[in-house]
C-alpha cells in the first residue's frame, strides 16, 4: 500500500523509568513511519531515572516530538488521558514505552483502520512473558470477552489505532485503560484486533506488580456496571431494593400473624423482641437504602471527572506557524 505523507498519525508512548528504551524506541518508530505525517507524544508518568531527559534530547533535535512531564506517578490511564486531549492525528496509535511492542506493526495497524474499523487492538498471540502472567492474562480476557460480548483476545495490549473521534470521545481514568477497547465499544465504535509481534522485555523490569489482579477485578466490575446500567442504575439498586425489602417484610408479617394467633388462642406472653425481628427491620431499611442509592443515580451524569492531573507540564519545541 502507498502512503500518503498528508496522513497525520499520533504516536502516543506512556512511559515509567524506560531511560534504556526512550532512543532505540523513537529510532523504530522514525525508520518505520518515514512515509507518514506524525506526531510522537512521550507522556513520563514521573520517572525518577534520566527518561525525561533522555526525551528532552530527542525533542531538541526533532520538532515532531512532545513531551507531557507528570511530577508524580499517575499511572497510565492518566497518561494517555492527557495524551488524546492534544493529539491532532487522523489515526492515534499508543505503543509502550518498554520495547516489547514493535513499531514494525503500526502499520499493519493502520491498514486495518483503513478497513472501516474505528479501534484496531494489537493481539499479543505469542507471548514473551512469564507462564504466571500469560496464565492470569488469558483468564482476565476470558471473562471480558464472556461478559462483554467483544470477540477479541488481547483487551489489554498497549499497542492500539483508534480514529481520532474515538479518543476525543472515551473517558479513561483509574486504571480502565485495560478495557479500551469495551469502553469504544459502549459508545458504539467498531472494534477489532490483529495478531502483533511481542518481545521480552530487554531493559528495566515491569511497572505492574500483584496488586494488579485487584484493581483489574474492581475495574472490570466498573466497566460491567457502566455498560449495562450506566443510564438506569435504578435497574441495579432496584433489584437489591426490592430483595431486601421484600424479605424484611416477609419475616415481620410471618412474626405479626404468630403473634396474633399465639394471643388470641394461648393467651401467654409473646414478644417480638426477638432476633428475627430486628433482622426484618434491617433488612427493610437495607432495601430503602438501596431505593435511594437507585434515585440518586437517576439523578447524576454517570460520568468520570475530567480533571487533569496537577503539577503538568508539556515540553515541545514546534515552531507557531504564522
Amino acid at each position: 500500500m502507498v502512503m500518503n505523507l498528508t496522513r497525520n498519525i499520533s504516536i502516543v508512548i506512556p512511559v515509567l523509568n524506560e531511560e534504556d528504551s526512550i532512543q532505540p524506541l523513537y529510532t523504530q518508530i522514525v525508520s518505520n513511519l518515514e512515509s507518514f505525517n506524525k506526531e510522537i507524544i512521550f507522556v513520563n508518568d514521573g520517572s525518577t531515572d534520566k527518561t525525561k531527559s533522555i526525551i528532552e534530547k530527542i525533542i531538541s533535535q526533532d520538532s515532531s516530538v512532545s513531551l507531557i512531564n507528570f511530577n508524580k506517578n499517575y499511572g497510565k490511564a492518566a497518561a494517555l488521558s492527557e495524551a488524546f486531549k492534544i493529539v491532532r492525528g487522523d489515526v492515534v496509535v499508543t505503543i509502550d514505552g518498554d520495547l516489547q511492542d514493535d513499531p514494525s506493526e503500526i502499520r499493519n495497524l493502520i491498514d486495518k483502520i483503513d478497513e472501516g474499523w474505528d479501534l484496531v487492538s494489537g493481539w499479543k498471540k505469542v507471548r514473551k512473558d512469564s507462564f504466571s502472567k500469560v496464565l492470569a492474562s488469558k483468564f482476565f480476557n476470558f471473562i471480558t470477552r464472556l461478559k462483554t460480548g467483544i470477540k477479541i483476545h488481547d483487551f489489554n495490549c498497549g499497542l492500539k489505532a483508534y480514529k481520532s473521534d474515538v479518543v476525543k470521545t472515551i473517558k479513561v481514568y483509574g486504571h480502565l485503560h485495560r478495557f479500551l477497547p469495551v469502553l469504544a465499544h459502549n459508545e458504539g465504535y467498531k472494534v477489532s484486533e490483529i495478531p502483533v509481534k511481542h518481545h521480552s522485555r530487554k531493559y528495566g523490569e515491569s511497572k505492574y506488580g500483584k496488586s494488579r489482579f485487584f484493581h483489574g477485578f474492581y475495574d472490570f466490575l466498573t466497566v460491567v456496571f457502566l455498560n449495562k446500567y450506566l443510564n438506569r442504575p435504578m435497574h441495579f439498586f432496584g433489584k437489591f431494593g426490592i430483595l431486601f425489602s421484600l424479605s424484611g417484610i416477609i419475616i415481620n408479617t410471618y412474626l405479626v400473624v404468630q403473634w396474633i394467633n399465639f394471643q388470641f388462642i394461648s393467651y401467654g406472653q409473646f414478644t417480638l423482641m426477638r432476633p428475627l425481628f430486628f433482622l426484618g427491620i434491617l433488612l427493610i431499611v437495607i432495601g430503602v437504602q438501596f431505593f435511594s442509592i437507585g434515585l440518586i443515580g437517576e439523578m447524576i451524569a454517570n460520568k468520570s471527572s475530567n480533571k487533569s492531573p496537577i503539577n503538568m507540564t508539556v515540553i515541545s519545541n514546534k515552531k507557531k506557524s504564522n
